[in-house]
């Protein structure tokens, strides 16, 4: 099992998630972070502090596609182990219904 994250995580960024991984396997795109399955090692301490709830057990229904995107994208943007401002306008991105049709960017972010 791996966590994942989920479309709410999109145009927030909150990064307080990476700052409590022990094993530093979240990665940053421009508006998006994801977690590298094969690094993740199930421990959960990144779930509880996400202020926006995007980040689920790949155990959850539906998560599939979310797997796939964690992985390939967690192969190529940069990693980031410490926490960094959320984006601007998060507090009211939070919720907004499909985020990943609307908002989401392939372009990788800056990393630590």
């Amino acid at each position: 099992m791996t966590y994942v994250v989920t479309d709410n995580c999109i145009k927030c960024k909150y990064t307080d998630c990476v700052e409590v991984c022990p094993v530093d396997c979240f990665y940053e795109g421009e508006n998006f972070l994801v977690i590298h399955p094969d690094e993740c090692i199930d421990c959960g301490v990144c779930e509880p502090e996400c202020p926006a709830e995007a980040i689920k057990p790949d155990t959850e229904p539906g998560l599939d596609d979310w797997l796939k995107l964690n992985a390939e994208y967690a192969e190529t943007w940069p990693n980031i182990t410490i926490k960094k401002e959320p984006m601007d306008g998060a507090e009211e991105m939070d919720g907004v219904e499909s985020k990943f049709e609307k908002f989401f960017s392939t372009k990788p972010g800056s990393g630590d």
